[in-house]
């Protein structure tokens, strides 16, 4: 089997669900990096779930446009709102216009994260500084704001990446990230003992999006389509619909957990 070749631009054609639940507007949830891939998807999936969304992007506001008007189009509600996560003034913000604009938080999912290369040696320092400060730093601040604004009985869910288990050459600033985003999601899930709030990691392996295929040759992206045992990348939907059930009714039981979306791949 071979991955088919790969597009960078964002699709929006057609719904994930064919109908939206009768009680949308009854649950609102908050989705960093909404506006494009991964993120995207689940945003949409959300909304196809009967949540009102609040789409967080960093600076592309077209991207995030697109997506609100997907919701809408597909009868959902949602709104956009900018928002770089690493910046501590600016995630207050977002959950201060979050709860202005829909009065409560029932889901805080964060998406928002970066992925450049760097080997493990003196001259990619920077390199880690920006992958931690994004990726590790943004997680701290939308988990902390999340613990203190979301409902009793919520759900908090925040990206992590089955290449943690692999430990690939070159991926060691955004493996170290990843796994410290996974240590804050075990120790808030203790911290919230007593408000039902479940707090979960979904740890996706390879998936179709622009930040998996940058830098990427068709062979080298072909190669890692064959590495899980269903022989193909995942797609943004498949990332979605494992945090679906995270945060619908179904995943209530479910705390303190790492789900490895992956197909196999680890």
């Amino acid at each position: 089997m071979t991955a088919t070749s790969h597009s960078t631009s964002v699709s929006t054609a057609g719904p994930i669900s064919a109908s939206i639940s009768t009680d949308r507007g009854l649950r609102t949830a908050l989705v960093t990096g909404g506006s494009r891939g991964i993120g995207q998807a689940i945003a949409r999936q959300l909304a196809a779930d009967g949540f009102s969304v609040v789409v967080n992007y960093a600076g592309n506001a077209a991207a995030a446009q697109e997506t609100v008007a997907a919701i809408e189009a597909a009868g959902g509600r949602a709104t956009a709102v900018q928002a770089d996560v690493s910046d501590a003034g600016q995630v207050a913000t977002l959950f201060e216009e979050a709860l202005r604009r829909y009065g409560r938080l029932d889901a805080v999912v964060h998406s928002a994260g970066v992925m450049p290369m760097g080997a493990i040696k003196p001259s990619s320092l920077e390199t880690f500084d920006q992958v931690i400060d994004t990726n590790l730093r943004g997680a701290f601040l939308v988990l902390a704001h999340a613990a203190e604004k979301v409902a009793t009985g919520g759900r908090i869910v925040a990206l992590s990446t089955s290449v943690i288990a692999k430990s690939f050459p070159n991926y060691g600033p955004y493996i170290a990230s990843k796994a410290g985003v996974e240590g804050l999601v075990h120790v808030l899930a203790n911290e919230l003992r007593g408000r039902s709030i479940t707090v979960n990691a979904v740890a996706p392996g390879p998936v179709g999006t622009e930040l998996f295929f940058k830098g990427k040759s068709q062979e080298q992206i072909d190669s890692v389509a064959q590495v899980a045992p269903l022989e193909r990348l995942g797609t943004p939907e498949d990332i979605a619909n494992a945090v679906s059930f995270l945060v619908g009714t179904s995943g209530g039981w479910i705390n303190s957990q790492v789900l490895r979306s992956n197909g196999g791949f680890a």
